[in-house]
């Protein structure tokens, strides 16, 4: 890991695992400043000297921050959405336009929140999205990539002024009790092992892309 302080961009920072990637990047000494990317003015977000917010809209996204490492963690659901077309302008077209944007103006390594199952071949329409989405950014150009293919995400949506998902929440009831008998790539994750996961493969910089399942990421905050 080089020793020079590395300037980040966050387009997400007001999900579960984008507060996260907020709080433990401007904790973290790789990183001098972190830029990011908001659809709207917000409140809540970390108050630091660091932190750059900068609203954007993502469907117009001409140009971003210089940076070195871009994370990325945009994401919604068909019911938020409101269709299949809104939400696939958010998973994929939004990431795409904003990794686009990022390496045209140099940055060289991608961290990417994806979900359980991605496939661009799937029948699940959700599925492929994701799938489709990975296989274009991978293709960007970026010296790393690293994709984060969580499970059901546990964490207080509710907090943060988001709509509470019910899959979350029963997934996370209903399996709790029986944790050691799911496997460990469909059990229910924390967003800030995906958050600690994804920080730590960005500042390792493993050449080429790198794949990371809930099983990997399990307990990374622990680490």
């Amino acid at each position: 890991m080089s020793s020079t302080p590395r300037i980040a961009l966050l387009a997400g920072a007001t999900g579960l695992v984008g507060r996260e990637l907020v709080r433990r990047l401007l904790v973290d000494p790789a990183y001098a400043r972190v830029h990011a990317l908001v659809r709207r003015a917000t409140s809540g977000l970390a108050t630091d000297a660091r932190l750059v917010i900068h609203a954007h809209d993502f469907a117009r996204l001409d140009s971003v921050p210089k940076a070195d490492d871009v994370y990325i963690a945009l994401g919604t659901t068909i019911k938020v959405a409101g269709s299949q077309e809104a939400f696939r302008k958010v998973d994929h077209d939004f990431v795409v336009a904003t990794a686009r944007a990022a390496r045209a103006a140099g940055a060289k390594r991608l961290a990417v929140v994806s979900a359980l199952g991605a496939d661009a071949r799937s029948r699940i329409f959700y599925n492929r999205v994701k799938g489709e989405m990975q296989d274009a950014v991978a293709q960007l150009g970026y010296e790393s990539v690293t994709i984060a293919q969580p499970s059901m995400l546990v964490g207080d949506r509710a907090a943060l002024g988001q709509p509470v998902r019910a899959g979350e929440v029963w997934a996370d009831r209903l399996l709790s009790p029986l944790k050691a008998l799911v496997p460990r790539s469909v059990r229910p994750i924390a967003a800030g092992d995906v958050a600690a996961a994804l920080i730590a493969a960005t500042l390792e910089g493993r050449p080429g892309l790198r794949t990371l399942s809930s099983a990997q990421m399990q307990g990374a905050s622990r680490r």
